[in-house]
């Protein structure tokens, strides 16, 4: 069977990451990467042998760095059976028309707007409504993480409402303009914020209520979550509910801080401290009265990946069903072995 072949336009946090990700499944593989600036992620693409790619308008100043481009972007669409749109949120809507013209799949992420696809993704809750597609949004990372939880637990309990606190991190470890912080801000101030509506693009069904604010952290996110369930199960059942899930990681109360998950993350010998799964802390898991309450961390970096991965073999029809495809990018990725 020949593979599919994965273009990444932007090869910057999320980029890179699908790049390495794609490189790891034996059904893809990757044609090519694009950057803006002839930086250091565009030679660590090089060192490790991605095709590199750039718009017209810059390739000059690769060459003048010293990097060998192999043409535009629009040339590595061309070459492309699907292209993951890993710009800067709001930027992919640029590239739409391009891909059309390409003539080839296209995914983008969570920091464009649900119209872009007209679907949003979420490999564990609505895979089989991917297959065959040829543009997908794959939600952001908070709503990754509460897409997986709620589907399991309405799956098992049935939901009545949902309320979430999101405590979201400033920005990204790397991100140097927009540091340092040292405030909490309510964002955004009116309720609910985004990621309530945004979970029902792929699930629409679940009453959800959502409000966030930005911390001084840029490590990971954390959300406060209670759910109102339809029946009253005891905490071991919904811990063992979520342990059966590769893609949530429940820890002990000896990890007492997202900094310590990351550390752990680091001393497991994850790519770049990543953690792919939803971090659940087993011992706040609490059901009072048939209502469900838990911490859950979510790594910003990461926890998309593998949804961008499923998203390609559901859109280009390399597994029909969705237990499959997870499993293997589970195991091509490490996920749910730390």
């Amino acid at each position: 069977m020949s593979k599919v072949k994965v273009a990444i336009n932007g090869y910057g946090t999320i980029g890179k990451r699908v790049a390495d990700a794609v490189s790891l499944q034996d059904d893809m593989e990757v044609v090519g990467v694009s950057k803006t600036r002839p930086n250091f992620e565009a030679r660590f693409a090089k060192k490790r042998k991605y095709p590199l790619y750039a718009p017209n308008e810059r390739i000059e100043a690769f060459e003048k760095a010293g990097l060998e481009v192999e043409g535009d972007v629009r040339a590595m669409c061309e070459a492309a059976d699907v292209v993951v749109d890993c710009t800067p949120g709001g930027v992919g809507e640029q590239y739409k028309d391009m891909y059309i013209d390409a003539g080839c799949k296209a995914i983008w992420q969570g920091g464009e707007k649900h119209d872009i696809a007209g679907f949003s993704f979420n490999a564990l809750s609505n895979y089989s409504h991917a297959i065959g597609r040829d543009a997908v949004r794959v939600v952001s990372c908070n709503t990754t993480a509460l897409c997986r939880l709620l589907y399991l637990l309405d799956g098992a309990y049935g939901i009545k409402k949902t309320r979430v606190v999101l405590m979201r991190r400033g920005t990204d470890p790397g991100d140097a303009k927009k540091g340092p912080i040292n405030a909490i801000v309510p964002n955004p101030i009116t309720l609910p914020s985004h990621h309530g509506p945004d979970v029902n693009t792929v699930i629409p069904h679940i009453p959800i209520t959502t409000l966030a604010a930005k911390l001084s952290t840029t490590l990971m996110h954390m959300h406060a979550v209670n759910v109102e369930l339809e029946s009253s199960p005891s905490r071991e059942e919904v811990a063992e509910l979520l342990s059966s899930e590769p893609r949530m990681l429940l820890i002990g109360s000896d990890v007492g801080s997202t900094a310590e998950v990351i550390e752990m993350a680091r001393d497991a010998g994850r790519p770049r401290n990543d953690v792919w799964e939803n971090v659940i802390w087993e011992d706040s898991i609490t059901v009072e009265n048939g209502e469900l309450y838990l911490f859950q961390g979510v790594h910003q970096e990461s926890i998309v990946i593998p949804e961008n991965i499923d998203a390609i073999r559901a859109m280009c029809e390399l597994e029909r069903d969705a237990a499959a495809s997870m499993k293997k990018t589970n195991g091509a990725m490490g996920i749910g072995v730390l």
